[in-house]
This record gives C-alpha cells, sequence and structure tokens, in this order.
C-alpha cells in the first residue's frame, strides 16, 4: 500500500484507458471509498451509478458540448449524483465522494478522470443532466455532479512536482496566545 503522502503526489487525470475491464472486486473497492466518504451531518444523499455498457458510455461522453470526449474510451464510468431537495451539500459531499473513489482507483492502479456535469450544456443549451437522466433512466429529482472515467492507464504521467506547488496561495495564521 501507497501511504497517503505520496498517493497525492502520484494520483493524475489520466484521459486515456487500455481495453482491459476493471476487476469486480476492485470496483467494489473505488465504491467502498465512496460509500465511506465523510458527508454532511452524516446524511449520505449521494446516489453512484456504475456504468460499463459502452453505448451508454459513449452517450455520456457527448452528454455536454466540450470536455467528455474522454469516457468514450474508458472501461467504466460512475456517475456521481445527488439530490439538491435531500441536501444542500450535495455539491461538497458528491465532491468528497468522488476524490475519494479517484484515490482509491491511483492505489489500486487504475486511472481516473472526472468529468464536470453540473451546470454543464450542449451547444443547444440543454443541460447535462437532462441528457443524463434520460441515458441512465433516472428520475428527475437526482442531479449529476460529475461523471468520473475509470480505467487501466494507456498513458503515463509524471508526479506531481513538489517543486512548483504554489505555497503563496497559503495563508497561515499563528496562534498569539501560545508561548
Amino acid at each position: 500500500m501507497t501511504d497517503f503522502k505520496e498517493l497525492v503526489q502520484l494520483r493524475r487525470s489520466h484521459r486515456k484507458f487500455t481495453e482491459e475491464p476493471i476487476d469486480k472486486e476492485d470496483m467494489k473497492c473505488i465504491l467502498r471509498a465512496a460509500l465511506m466518504s465523510p458527508t454532511s451531518k452524516g446524511v449520505r444523499a449521494w446516489t453512484f451509478i456504475v456504468v460499463e455498457d459502452k453505448e451508454k458510455i459513449a452517450a455520456l461522453s457527448e452528454a455536454k458540448a466540450m470536455g467528455g470526449q474522454f469516457l468514450k474510451g474508458a472501461a467504466a464510468c460512475i456517475a456521481v449524483l445527488g439530490n439538491p431537495e435531500e441536501n444542500d451539500c450535495w455539491i461538497e459531499d458528491g465532491s468528497i465522494a468522488a476524490i475519494s473513489m479517484q484515490y482509491q482507483a491511483e492505489e489500486l492502479g487504475i486511472g481516473s478522470c472526472w468529468a464536470q456535469m453540473r451546470a454543464r450544456t450542449l451547444a443547444d443549451g440543454t443541460p447535462a443532466d437532462i441528457q443524463i437522466r434520460k441515458i441512465l433512466s433516472l428520475p428527475d429529482n437526482l442531479s449529476c455532479l460529475c461523471i468520473l472515467g475509470l480505467g487501466h492507464k494507456a498513458d503515463e504521467r509524471k508526479p506531481q512536482n513538489e517543486d512548483k506547488l504554489k505555497w503563496e496561495k497559503v495563508g497561515y495564521i499563528p496562534d498569539d496566545n501560545q508561548e
């Protein structure tokens, strides 16, 4: 097992995948990470839909105008959904679950990339949510935050460069009461 410090340095977005399917136990482990992720007030109001059907994956890749085409090459996709009426923190909770899945995938040697769907549209202005609900036969109360593309990596990415971290973006307020 990789330690977390190394894992965050190694995890990069992968948009190119091999044809190899994802092992069912690996997918279960990835979903376990999502189901264990923290949520506001412990509500756990997210929903995850795993898609392995190539036609549905291709349709999902076209659910917004730009930026989702890489999904076509994924072995599987996971739609991260929430009900805005049930939980006002659905975006935050879904985001935590999605990155938890991405870190778990990386630890398993599986590549991933986040395709933003919330607040995205087709060129004609049709919301991505409408397309995704249609493709996945979802009820109207669910909204899609993102779709994670997952697969075995077909490209190599260098680890994050420690020297390029933007430490100037970090503020620090010391405790004046400590001696």
